[in-house]
């Protein structure tokens, strides 16, 4: 009655750390831990039944307890996981599952040298120890991982040590360990670390690994035929439990190639219709759209809670995105959100092939789930980098539709007298007609010659507040000529930097030199505000002339 109670202290102690670690440290994946505390509940009801002889109970409850652990431990050794492949892990698995079998069979088995000792219990035991020692060596700094190997370890001590020792108290004091280690490791905050998303690694298809795969699968059957046609099939047990521990493996080392090229096909396939969208594209919006139609496609659905397509660094600026960390690949970075339970994925718009950055920088900004986005992080990347090229391509058609649209007004108004000019939206002179240039004395304009460069400094802040100001207008204003004289003109512009195929200021100018006083032509007291020093200055000195 004492033993029982102990078990059920031991068994219910284990589970409820386990339970509560999992809610306290809340992993990205509860599934491997939750499986874990149903093996250890399950072990707990063995140890209960085998203290009051119910062997038969017991042993049940045994067998129960490895089909939870060993999916526990897989879902441990998940792609993405703690182990960035675990196709090597499963082949060598396999493979020293079949081998021990036909050691026990053949060799242990048949001399009778290991006694009372459970072949299958064995078996899953050095199974267990494997893949906690895979753990281990992929992080060694992880407590939890060395806490689950210790736990293991000591499920294979009492299974051999027990049977041998007739029961003694060091034998089940190994039991003790498995407890307490498996209950620990749930405690530890590294526990986080065996479950966190990871880039998964594809794994190249080999001959060899197929070949020692397919004789893993094909052992159990061919040593229950040896021992059928020799006699009487001494280790059924041991052939169903190594058979069933082959075929579980087998079934999920093919699941994982299935699940991969499958991921494959689907992120080409996405990827091939978001390329086909954004070709087509036309504008920024419409790569926005094509980019968020993409992601639906590409990311599981609910796992993406905000999209933003920051199409310059100005953008960027005003969604307070945090810098790439130290050591951070320029391709990509995460980011903490304000969600507890998610993440922020910032991907550079980067011209590929080229890999360089825009001129105008940007990133495709993504809030959501770790896991998901780490799964498709290289995908998120190849697509911030087409619609990278999409936005470029928009710019450059747009830059030479302007050039086209500027030849042809320049070809088409060479000949007139009327001044014209196309001012961009920081005031720089993008096209200006020759009149301009015959207005001013002098020869062509050097480029990036701005409009307030060519303004009387008298007039030059009242100019630059009027083209500031948004809609159409016009102004009197007085430009410098290359002899130092002065050429009063009647400046009319329109704005038109709203326009796709201008993008900028119309500017139409009259010379107003030669003729009567500006003041004159215009008889309304109420612009006299609005006119220059200039026309004030000739309107007093021509006041008096009668």
């Amino acid at each position: 009655m004492l033993r029982a109670i102990e078990w059920i202290l031991l068994g219910a102690g284990s589970v409820a750390a386990i339970l509560y670690g999992v809610r306290r440290h809340r992993p990205v994946r509860r599934a491997p831990w939750f499986l874990l505390a149903g093996a250890c509940a399950s072990l707990s009801v063995g140890d209960v039944l085998y203290a009051y002889d119910r062997m038969d109970l017991a042993e049940v409850a045994y067998l129960a307890m490895f089909p939870l652990v060993v999916v526990s431990l897989l879902q441990f050794t998940r792609d993405g996981s703690v182990l960035a492949n675990r196709a090597r892990l499963i082949d060598l698995l396999a493979f020293s599952c079949s081998t021990l079998l036909v050691v026990w069979a053949f060799v242990i088995g048949s001399a009778g040298q290991l006694g009372a000792v459970s072949a299958a219990d064995v078996i899953g035991g050095l199974l267990l120890v494997g893949v906690a020692v895979r753990l281990v060596v992929a992080d060694r700094r992880n407590v939890a991982a060395i806490m689950l190997l210790t736990g293991s370890l000591g499920l294979l001590a009492g299974d051999i040590g027990y049977p041998l020792t007739g029961g003694s108290a060091a034998a089940e004091s190994a039991f003790i360990v498995l407890y307490l280690g498996w209950g620990l490791s749930a405690l530890h905050p590294s526990m986080v670390r065996l479950t966190e998303p990871r880039p998964a690694e594809l794994t190249p298809w080999r001959v060899h690994w197929t070949l020692l795969l397919a004789a893993s699968a094909a052992t159990p059957p061919a040593v229950l035929l040896i021992e059928a046609l020799t006699g009487e099939v001494r280790d059924g047990v041991v052939i169903a439990v190594t058979g069933a521990i082959t075929l579980l493996l087998t079934i999920t080392r093919l699941a994982d190639a299935i699940r991969q090229h499958s991921a494959a096909l689907s992120r080409e396939r996405g990827l091939r219709t978001a390329n086909t969208a954004l070709v087509a594209a036309a504008d920024p919006p419409a790569v926005d759209a094509a980019v968020r139609a993409a992601i639906t496609g590409l990311v599981p659905p609910g796992s993406v809670s905000r999209v933003v397509l920051a199409t310059d660094d100005g953008r960027l600026a005003a969604e307070c995105v945090p810098p790439a960390p130290t050591g951070a690949g320029s391709r990509s970075w995460f980011a903490a959100a304000a969600e507890p339970d998610e993440c922020v994925l910032v991907c550079p718009l980067r011209l590929e092939p080229l890999a360089v950055a825009r001129p105008s920088g940007g990133a495709l900004i993504l809030t959501g789930r770790k896991e998901a986005l780490v799964a498709c992080r290289d995908t998120l990347e190849v697509l911030a980098g087409e619609a990278a090229l999409a936005l470029d391509r928009i710019t450059l058609v747009a830059a030479i539709g302007r050039r086209d649209s500027d030849l042809y007004l320049r070809a088409v108004i060479r000949n007139t007298a009327e001044i014209m000019a196309v001012v961009d939206s920081d005031h720089r002179i993008r096209y200006a007609s020759p009149a301009l240039r015959d207005l001013l004395g002098g020869d062509d304009l050097p480029p990036l010659t701005a409009l307030d460069e060519l303004v009387h400094p008298d007039d030059r802040e009242m100019v630059r507040a009027r083209l500031r100001s948004h809609g159409d207008g016009s102004v009197c204003c007085a430009l410098r000529r290359s002899d130092e004289t002065q050429a009063f003109v009647e400046m009319t512009y329109r704005d038109l930097r709203d326009d796709r195929l201008v993008q900028g200021l119309v500017v139409t100018m009259r010379d107003i030199t030669d003729r009567h006083d500006p003041f004159e032509q215009m008889p309304h007291s109420d612009h006299v505000g609005d006119l220059p020093a200039w026309v004030n200055r000739r309107s007093a000195q021509h006041k008096f002339r009668y």
